[in-house]
C-alpha cells in the first residue's frame, strides 16, 4: 500500500509541477487582465452582494444558500490538513503560492461561476442545474467532452473527495483519543474498535442529510458552513493577537522560503520546487478555483444577474486562503519547532498540536470536533456536486439514488483508508478535472466578460440590483440556448 500510495503521489506531483501549475496560474492571470483586475476593482461590490444575498429565492436555492454550500466544501480539511502538508513538505514558501494561486484564482471563480449561470437549466423540481458540464455543452457545443467531465466529477466527488474528508475526521478523532482506544482488533488489518464506531458516527450524520437531497444540504450548509467558519477563524485569531510581535518574523518566512532553493525552517520541508508543488496542490484543493466543482453550487442559485453569484463565489476563495488558510499558516508557524519537529505531529494533528500549544491542551477535544464539522460539511456538499453532474447524463431517480448510497459508501470507506493514498489520489483527480474546466473558461471568456460589462453597466446607471436578460444583448457573443435569462421566464 506504501508503494501505491508513493507511486500516485510521483504521478500527481509531475501533473502538478509541469501542466496544472502552469495552466491554473496562467488562466487566472489570462482572465484577470481580460476583466481588468476584476477581483481588486469589484471587492466592494463583494461585499456587498453577500449582504443581500439570502431572500429572492421563491421556493429554489437562494444566493446565500449556494454559496454557503460552495462554502462548505471550501472551508474543509484542507484549510486544516492541507495547510499542514503543505508546511510539512513544502515548508514556509508554500503558503506564498497558495496566496498566488488564490489571487488569480478569484478572477477564475468569478468567471466559472458566472458562466454557470448564464448556461444553467432548470430541474423538474423548480431548481436551477449548472457547471461546467453544462457550459460545455451548451456553450462549447461539445456535448462529448462535457459528458467525460461530468463523469470524472461524479468519481472525483462522490468516491475520492468524499473519502478524503471522511479520512480527515478519522484521523483527528483517533489522534484526539487514548492509546488503548486505538488498540487493533485481532484479524482487522490494523483497525480498532473506535475505527469501527468513528465508520459507523460517519455513516449515520452523512446519510441522515445526502439522503434528503440538495434542497437538505442547503438548509443544513445555510447555518452550519458560516458558523463552523467563524468559530475557527475566530479561534486562531485569538492565537495571532497574542503574537502580533512574531507577525513580522512570520510574513518574513513566507517569503523567503518561497524562492529559496533549500529548506530553510528545521523541521519543515521546503525548497522552491517543493514549495511550489504542495502550495499549489494544497491551494487548489482548498479554495477549489478552477477545478469546477464549486460552479455546481453556484449555477443551484436563484438570482437576477449571473454576475452577483459570480462576485459572491469569487468572494469565497478570498476567505477560504487569504483568511482562514493563512490563520491557520500563522499559527503553526507562531507555535515554532517544538510543535512542528514533535515526532508524533503529521497532517492529522499538527493544526490541533499548534492550537494546545498556544491555547492549552483543553482545545484537543474541541479542535476534533470542529475539524469533524468541517470535513462533515464538505462531505455533504461533494455529494451534491456528484448528483448535479450525474443528472447531466443520466436523468433517472435510481441514478440519482445510486450516487447518494455511493457517496455515503465511501465516507465510510474513507474513515478505514490511509491517509497518504487517498489525499495522493485526490491530486490527480482533481488535475484532470482542472485542465478540462480551464480550457472551457479561456473558450467562454467572452461571455463571462460580456456578462460583466451588463452588469457594470447597469450598476453605472444606479441600478441597485441589475437583471440580466440574455434575448438581443449585444454585450453577448450570440444567441444563448434556453429560456431561463430571456427576460420572460427570469431566473429572479
Amino acid at each position: 500500500m506504501a508503494n501505491l500510495a508513493q507511486s500516485i503521489q510521483n504521478i500527481a506531483d509531475w501533473i502538478t509541477l509541469h501542466i496544472t501549475v502552469w495552466v491554473l496560474i496562467g488562466t487566472g492571470l489570462y482572465l484577470t487582465l481580460r476583466s481588468r483586475f476584476m477581483q481588486i476593482r469589484q471587492f466592494p461590490e463583494m461585499i456587498r452582494s453577500i449582504s443581500g444575498s439570502r431572500g429572492g429565492a421563491k421556493g429554489g436555492i437562494s444566493s446565500f444558500q449556494a454559496f454557503t454550500i460552495s462554502l462548505a466544501a471550501r472551508v474543509g480539511v484542507g484549510n486544516v490538513f492541507g495547510v499542514a502538508v503543505a508546511l510539512l513538505v513544502g515548508g514556509p514558501g508554500a503558503i506564498f503560492w497558495m496566496w498566488v494561486v488564490a489571487i488569480v484564482g478569484m478572477a477564475t471563480a468569478f468567471f466559472e461561476a458566472t458562466l454557470a449561470q448564464v448556461f444553467k437549466v432548470r430541474s423538474a423540481d423548480g431548481t436551477f442545474r449548472g457547471g461546467p458540464a453544462y457550459y460545455i455543452a451548451r456553450g462549447m457545443k461539445n456535448k462529448i467532452l462535457a459528458s467525460i467531465f461530468a463523469i470524472i466529477t461524479v468519481v472525483t466527488c462522490a468516491f475520492v473527495i468524499t473519502s478524503v474528508q471522511s479520512n480527515a475526521i478519522a484521523s483527528t478523532l483517533l489522534s484526539a483519543l487514548s492509546p488503548s482506544a486505538r488498540e487493533p482488533i485481532a484479524g482487522l488489518g490494523g483497525l480498532s474498535s473506535a475505527h469501527l464506531v468513528i465508520a459507523a458516527l460517519l455513516f449515520v450524520f452523512s446519510a441522515m442529510v445526502i439522503f434528503g437531497g440538495i434542497k437538505t444540504v442547503a438548509r443544513v450548509t445555510e447555518w452550519m458552513a458560516p458558523i463552523m467558519a467563524t468559530v475557527y477563524v475566530i479561534m486562531v485569531a485569538v492565537i495571532c493577537v497574542m503574537n502580533l510581535p512574531k507577525f513580522g518574523a512570520v510574513i518574513g518566512q513566507i517569503f523567503a522560503a518561497a524562492f529559496a532553493p533549500q529548506p530553510t525552517l528545521a523541521g519543515l520541508g521546503g525548497g522552491i520546487l517543493a514549495a511550489v508543488i504542495n502550495g499549489t496542490k494544497r491551494g487548489l484543493f482548498s479554495n477549489e478555483a478552477g477545478q469546477g466543482t464549486a460552479p455546481n453550487a453556484a449555477a443551484t442559485a436563484t438570482v437576477s444577474h449571473p454576475v452577483r453569484q459570480g462576485l459572491i463565489q469569487s468572494l469565497g476563495v478570498f476567505v477560504d486562503t487569504i483568511i482562514v488558510c493563512t490563520a491557520t499558516a500563522f499559527v503553526i508557524l507562531i507555535a515554532g519547532e517544538k510543535v512542528w519537529s514533535n515526532p508524533e505531529a503529521n497532517p492529522a494533528n499538527l493544526t490541533t498540536l499548534a492550537v494546545a500549544d498556544q491555547l492549552g491542551q483543553w482545545t484537543i477535544m474541541p479542535m476534533s470536533i470542529l475539524i469533524f464539522v468541517l470535513a462533515y460539511s464538505s462531505v455533504i456538499a461533494a455529494y451534491v456536486y456528484s448528483e448535479i453532474n450525474l443528472s447531466f447524463v443520466v436523468k433517472s431517480k435510481a441514478a440519482t439514488w445510486a450516487v447518494r448510497i455511493i457517496s455515503v459508501a465511501s465516507v465510510v470507506i474513507g474513515a478505514l483508508t490511509t491517509l497518504d493514498l487517498v489525499w495522493n489520489a485526490v491530486d490527480i483527480a482533481m488535475a484532470i478535472m482542472t485542465v478540462t474546466n480551464l480550457v472551457a473558461l479561456i473558450v467562454l471568456a467572452p461571455w463571462g466578460l460580456g456578462a460583466l460589462r451588463d452588469y457594470e453597466s447597469q450598476r453605472k446607471r444606479g441600478i441597485a440590483d441589475p437583471v440580466f436578460v440574455a434575448k438581443d444583448n449585444p454585450l453577448l457573443p450570440g444567441d444563448l440556448p434556453g429560456d431561463v435569462w430571456d427576460g420572460e421566464t427570469t431566473s429572479r
